[in-house]
């Protein structure tokens, strides 16, 4: 069945296509969601968000654009919330060490397949990057994340992000740049 097809069964509250469309997409939209907020969990927790928000709002979309991006708009947008209000949680986590209580520490989950040694090069490269990545501005690490780890064509993230392909390269550009630097920046500074 054609997403055309799916979205107009959808609209008239057909149950049977949102199975279809959940089975059709949920795979992706988890993957998504795990770059963005780095825990299994959590990113299980906002693509069921994520699919509970199309089902609400399949009304509102428009077919200028791809379900699978109007879908996935929606992925980055629940991630997004989701991170900020965990900075706002840690804000206060910060503030409870202070007065004696623990702080919370984010694990990242390791490859099962890889030797000790292995596992924790790679989650020291993994929370550097990440680290890297989160200091960029929010738009060019969104912009880098969906053309590197979902890659995306610069149209397709245009489209998520409701710019210009111009756009699109440029905060690419400018991403690829600012990590360079604050990469180089680290490792001087820690080797």
């Amino acid at each position: 069945m054609e997403d055309t097809e799916l979205v107009d069964q959808l609209k008239r509250g057909d149950e049977e296509s949102f199975r279809l469309l959940v089975d059709r997409y949920q795979r992706y939209i988890l993957n998504s969601c795990y770059k963005f907020l780095y825990n299994k969990e959590t990113a299980e927790d906002i693509t069921q968000e994520v699919f509970i928000e199309v089902f609400r709002s399949i009304n509102q979309f428009r077919t200028d654009s791809k379900l699978s991006t109007w879908i996935y708009r929606i992925a980055v947008s629940k991630s997004l919330d989701y991170l900020k209000s965990q900075k706002r949680k840690k804000r206060f986590a910060i503030l409870k060490s202070l007065f004696g209580e623990d702080e919370m520490e984010d694990k990242i989950p390791s490859p099962n397949n890889m030797k000790p040694d292995e596992i924790l090069d790679n989650e020291d490269r993994i929370k550097v990057l990440n680290w890297a990545l989160n200091k960029l501005p929010e738009n060019q690490r969104i912009a880098f994340t969906l053309s590197k780890y979902d890659e995306m064509s610069y149209r397709e993230i245009a489209d998520v992000l409701g710019v210009s392909i111009s756009s699109v390269e440029s905060l690419i550009f400018r991403s690829k740049t600012n990590l360079k630097k604050k990469l180089y920046k680290y490792y001087k500074k820690h080797l």
